[in-house]
């Protein structure tokens, strides 16, 4: 074996996976930066993350070939980083990758002059091709070293002028028209056969179905919410969901939802876990039931450490393929099940529709559990018996093989998520392990994740916290805490959102936009700033910042917090009619002040009681606080009245008269 790099010192998963490298790797640093300085070499950063099933081929044909690492090592610095431990990084360089070839993602490989300013760059490159972009790029920076800073300053003020967002100073609020003018551009992108958007590959996208499900709702509007039901139930047939062991994997690299990109990430179980809670919730669908358990079930087997941390993924590899822990042969299906095949061969489309290659078959769905019951002339009951018992025992058989790698550092803002989904599901299908395993989680986050002045750290190993917060961290842990502070109305939960919500307001916030910089004013600086606004994957840092804004506004009656969400939803509400998907959380923001939003408070010895039956209903657009003896907290206050329970409904801080039942409040809620 390579004698190990200075990747061996380090605790990130993917960074440990390219310790062996012949590359002199660098952590990125001052070590890396100086050395580039000192000796005036360009300098290469590298970027990828554990389950990056292309960054392992790069790896392999590209990173572990000697003659390739010596140009690398001769002529260039060369730095790797965990785009999930360094997202701030990232953004940078991946915003200079699209602007030099139109698209990107990962492996993610960027050329820059020694201070940080980008020359050249793209994503996975074959050796051949990568040792001639090593020779050309180097060759041309020392003949012609005019050329390429010309080229970088250009590249550089693109990234910045890309940044810039003009300040907006209009101050009403969004008002319906605008989020059906949102709404109806967007659908005509629908998949109207197999759910999802009309393209491949196709990504989940959680949160714009989480928004489609509450404008639909709503509204009325039958057409979302028949798009929404068709998506959830063909992600939930599909294989890009685990039917053995549940939970999804990335996104599927088809239009059907059948092949995953095998690799399984704990930001996009914890969001599907949560809108699928939301979905039954609405819908008393018992499919959507099942797989909120399932997936919960999954994040508590394989993605939780022992002192109740979240992991952060599963690779797509094992063995060196992509999904051959996942997939099985016809003979193997046969020779575990016997007699058994057919009705699951059947159920789970052993036969053209599931087949993948070389044999392989992924297991998916296309049928519901009664046709095929009904199909095989069985009860449900005894259908669904026979069907658990093939799924146990192909699991169990499942359980010998090789296991795709673990990312098993922790990301303060991915757990939070995940406890957002833990709540929501607790509050949906009231199961209190969900709401413990939420509450463990944010235990270890807010006692040991925060630094000396209050601010939280980034990432979780080895039972060490490490590189300062980001705003994803502030923003998705202040929502987190505002869910946590819901379900249980322990107001330790509500007076640490606020805490962090300041804390980022003094470090993240541009005064004149109102919006949040990615990074706090106490890091290191890039070559620019960046403000992450767009909806992904995951929310943006900026839409999810002001939706907890918003929030605490609303529980602490402090009209600061409230305006400044406003004026943030109001800097981008321009863009949004254009790319809805792209401000997906941002519409459901805009969704509390273009409908009626209601506060609800419930005071006295009953509180927790009346609390979990208001929970059973369905009620996006609502804000709940309580506790059963008098609180110090504005929304609370002189709600409390000895001896009984009262339920309070108010709207922009104007109240109904005092209910005593769950039936009256509901009545109140409806009345607009």
């Amino acid at each position: 074996m390579t004698k190990p790099n200075r990747l061996a010192q380090e605790t990130s998963p993917y960074l440990l996976q390219h310790a062996h490298n012949p590359v002199d790797w660098y952590p990125w640093g001052d070590e890396a930066l100086s050395r580039a300085k000192l000796e005036n070499k360009l300098m290469l950063v590298s970027i990828g993350y554990s389950a990056c099933h292309w960054c392992h081929v790069m790896e392999r044909e590209t990173f572990e070939d000697s003659a390739t690492a010596a140009l690398m090592n001769e002529r260039f610095v060369c730095i790797k980083v965990d785009r999930e431990e360094r997202p701030d990084i990232d953004q940078v360089y991946m915003n200079a990758v699209q602007l030099i070839t139109g698209q990107g993602g990962w492996p993610l490989n960027c050329f820059m002059l020694p201070d940080g300013k980008p020359v050249y760059g793209g994503t996975y490159f074959r050796n051949a091709q990568w040792r001639d972009v090593l020779v050309n790029l180097s060759d041309m920076f020392r003949n012609d070293p005019e050329k390429v800073n010309r080229y970088a300053d250009q590249l550089t003020k693109g990234i910045r002028q890309s940044e810039w967002v003009e300040s907006k100073h209009e101050s009403e609020p969004m008002v319906l028209s605008e989020l059906e003018a949102i709404y109806e551009p967007w659908r005509s992108h629908f998949d109207l056969e197999e759910g999802g958007m009309n393209r491949a590959p196709k990504f989940p996208l959680p949160n714009n179905w989480q928004f489609i499900l509450r404008y639909g709702h709503a509204l009325g509007n039958e057409s979302a919410l028949q798009q929404l039901r068709l998506t959830l139930d063909k992600m939930a047939y599909g294989g890009i969901y685990d039917h053995l062991g549940g939970g999804f994997a990335r996104y599927s690299t088809d239009g059907l939802w059948k092949a995953p990109h095998f690799e399984k990430m704990l930001y996009d179980n914890a969001q599907l876990l949560e809108l699928y809670a939301e979905a039954y919730l609405a819908t008393q669908n018992p499919l959507y039931r099942r797989v909120v358990f399932e997936t919960a079930a999954f994040v508590a087997k394989e993605l939780t450490s022992p002192e109740g941390a979240f992991y952060s993924a599963l690779d797509a590899d094992s063995e060196g393929e992509e999904g051959k822990f996942y997939v099985w042969t016809k003979e193997e299906l046969q020779a575990l099940l016997g007699s058994r095949f057919p009705l699951f061969g059947e159920a789970y489309n052993v036969n053209s529709a599931g087949y993948w290659e070389e044999g392989n078959y992924i297991l998916l769905r296309r049928k519901s559990d009664s046709v095929l019951a009904q199909a095989a002339g069985l009860s449900l009951e005894t259908w669904s018996a026979q069907i658990d018992e093939c799924k146990q025992l192909l699991l169990s058989e499942r359980s010998k093989r090789i296991r795709p790698g673990l990312d098993d550092k922790t990301l303060v803002s991915w757990n939070a998520l995940m406890i957002k989904a833990y709540v929501s599901a607790f509050l949906a299908c009231d199961e209190i392990s969900f709401l413990k395993a939420a509450e463990r989680n944010a235990e270890l986050l807010m006692n040991a994740g925060r630094q000396a002045d209050g601010g939280l750290y980034h990432s979780y190993k080895a039972g060490r916290f490490t590189i300062n917060g980001f705003l994803e961290d502030y923003a998705f842990t202040c929502e987190a805490m505002i869910a946590l502070y819901q379900a249980t109305f322990e107001e330790k939960w509500i007076l640490i959102a606020r805490d962090l919500a300041a804390y980022a307001i003094q470090h993240f916030r541009d005064p004149i936009s109102g919006l949040f910089y990615f990074t706090s004013d106490n890091d290191a600086p890039l070559v620019t700033r960046k403000m992450e606004i767009m909806d992904n994957v995951c929310p943006s840092s900026n839409s999810s910042m002001a939706k907890a804004l918003f929030a605490i506004g609303v529980i602490f009656g402090e009209d600061s917090y409230s305006d400044m969400s406003l004026q943030m939803l109001n800097q981008v509400k321009d863009e949004m009619t254009g790319y809805g998907s792209g401000y997906s959380n941002w519409a459901m923001l805009g969704l509390n002040f273009a409908l009626p939003f209601h506060e609800i408070a419930i005071c006295g010895p009953d509180s927790e009681l009346l609390r979990k039956e208001l929970s059973q209903h369905y009620l996006p657009n609502k804000l709940v606080a309580g506790g059963v003896v008098q609180s110090a907290l504005p929304i609370l206050d002189n709600r409390f009245d000895t001896g009984q329970t009262l339920l309070y409904v108010c709207k922009n801080r104007v109240c109904d008269l005092p209910v005593t039942t769950v039936g009256e409040t509901l009545a109140q809620i409806q009345k607009g």
